[in-house]
Order: structure tokens, then C-alpha cells, then sequence
């Protein structure tokens, strides 16, 4: 067992944590909201008041932020955990963030002797409290390797998706596509309603069918289909559409790089802004549906 930093302890990286004390790791947790770090502590792990004191000792250095900016600064600061960290510290970061700025940190940590491992993660806040998410990384196959035993204890799927950075691209095609799904399969079930059908049983005719997709089988949008999803919760909890837009803007940037072409994607990106500008940035992504109400 690894004693080990955990730095971040929202609506993901709280359940997290508390699968790597459940796995028996020594877990050292900082959060900037104190009831977050009490909240693990009565789950067995050490809370810290800093983040530097967090990775004091730890073997491993696990983040979980909400944006590039803050990685940067949490690794490469002055303060930077680069430069706080003992020899053969693992660094793993699963926030979702751009390319660029994972790999300026790999870049880093690597002049200094350190692997660091891109990890973001799919799977919503379920995956993460069942300890099922999927882990998408980047970095070197040493770093992968170092990294694949500490991750297993909180996800099913682990991937590497090649170098540096190639975690975060891996992941924000996927909230792309995600997105896209989510919207069209809003729209297919709010024109079945609208012409007198059942939503629970258009979804399982859906499910079974051409048009079936991950949203329809695991997280319907439509209020009262599946009781356990946020959309039978007031769209509460989840993954926020403020985040879902930022995931998008990530995708517009990348693609961009790329000369991509995402006409889908900007239009998804799109529709999130809109969503988000009119209130409903604290609302789980599925919220969408709404837009399709009359």
C-alpha cells in the first residue's frame, strides 16, 4: 500500500479519495473547503491544512482541479509540488484540462527525475462513488505503469492513450461525443412526448435499437425514467453543465490546433453556453432536455 496525496475533493475527487482509503492506502487529503477535507477524514484519511503539507512524504501526488491554471500553479508555482516532493514521487493528475498545459507539466516534472501521468476520467460522479470510472492517460509507458495499480483502486477501465497530453485530447473527444449524444437523445425523446408517447418505453425501444447510445442505457435525461439519475433529482448533482461547457471549450481549442472539423461539436458547444448563460450552470449536464420543452 502507497501513502498518498489527494488534492481536490469536489463532487469526483471526494469519492475518489474515499476508494483509495477503502483500498488501504494511507490517504493525505487538502481541499479549499474544510468541510470537504472533514468529510474524508471521518472516512479514514488524513486531512492536511495545505496542500503542501498533503504531499509531504507522500509517494504518490494525486489532483483532481477544476482548470489548466490551477494545475500549472499547484505543480509549477513557487510553491510548486515539483519543487516540494520527495525522489521517485508519482504525480497524477485527473482533472481535465488542455493539452498543452499537462504536457508543460510532464515536461517539468521530468527535468526534475519525476513521472507525471495525465489521468483524466469518465464515468460521473456514480463511477467515481462505485470506484467503476475509466481512466484515460498520457505519459510514458514507466509512468503508466507506476501509475495503473493506485488508479485501479478507483476505476474498472484503464487506458493509455499514448505520450504526454494524450489523455486529455482522448478525454475531451469523448465529452464531445458525450454531448452530442446527450442532446440528440433529448430531442428524439421530447418529440416522442410531444406526439403522446411514453418516455420509459420510447427509451427501451431506443435501447434495443439503432439509435441506442450510452445516455439512454445509463443516464436518461427525461425526468422520472430512471429514478437513480439526476434528471429524477431536480437535475441536482452530476456533472455540471459549467464544466460540460468548459470540456466543450477545451474540444473548440484542440480542434482548432487541428484544423479539425467539429460542426457538431460547435454546435453542441454552443447550446451549453447558451444553457449555462441562461441559469443552469450548476445543474448536471442532462439538463438539456429542458431546452426542448415547450
Amino acid at each position: 500500500m502507497s501513502t498518498i496525496a489527494f488534492i481536490g475533493l469536489g463532487n469526483m475527487g471526494g469519492p475518489m479519495a474515499a476508494n483509495l482509503v477503502g483500498a488501504g492506502h494511507t490517504v493525505r487529503v487538502f481541499d479549499l473547503n474544510p468541510a470537504a477535507v472533514s468529510q474524508l477524514t471521518e472516512q479514514g484519511a488524513i486531512g492536511c491544512k495545505t496542500s503542501c503539507g498533503a504531499v509531504a512524504g507522500a509517494e504518490v501526488v494525486i489532483t483532481m482541479l477544476p482548470a489548466g491554471k490551477h494545475v500549472r500553479s499547484l505543480y509549477l508555482g513557487d510553491d510548486g509540488f515539483i519543487n516540494k516532493v520527495g525522489s521517485g514521487t508519482l504525480l497524477i493528475d485527473c482533472s481535465t484540462i488542455d493539452s498543452a498545459s499537462a504536457v508543460a507539466v510532464a515536461e517539468a516534472a521530468a527535468a526534475q527525475g519525476f513521472e507525471f501521468v495525465d489521468a483524466p476520467v469518465s464515468g460521473g460522479t456514480a463511477g467515481a462513488a462505485g470506484g467503476t470510472l475509466t481512466f484515460i492517460c498520457g505519459g510514458t509507458e514507466a509512468g503508466f505503469g507506476a501509475a495503473k495499480p493506485i488508479l485501479e483502486g478507483m476505476g474498472a477501465n484503464i487506458f493509455h492513450a499514448g505520450g504526454h497530453g494524450a489523455g486529455q485530447v482522448a478525454k475531451i473527444c469523448n465529452n464531445m461525443l458525450l454531448s452530442i449524444l446527450m442532446i440528440g437523445t433529448s430531442e428524439a425523446l421530447q418529440l416522442g412526448r410531444d406526439h403522446g408517447l411514453d418516455a420509459a418505453v420510447l427509451s427501451e425501444i431506443m435501447k434495443v435499437s439503432s439509435g441506442g447510445n450510452w445516455t439512454l442505457e445509463k443516464y436518461n435525461p427525461c425526468p422520472g425514467v430512471m429514478p437513480a439519475t439526476p434528471a429524477s433529482n431536480d437535475y441536482q448533482g452530476g456533472f455540471m453543465v459549467d464544466l460540460m461547457a468548459k470540456d466543450l471549450s477545451l474540444a473548440m481549442m484542440a480542434a482548432g490546433d487541428s484544423h479539425s472539423s467539429t460542426p457538431l461539436g460547435a454546435l453542441a458547444t454552443a447550446m451549453y453556453r447558451q444553457h449555462a448563460r441562461q441559469g443552469n450552470g450548476s445543474l448536471d449536464f442532462s439538463s438539456i432536455f429542458n431546452q426542448f420543452q415547450k
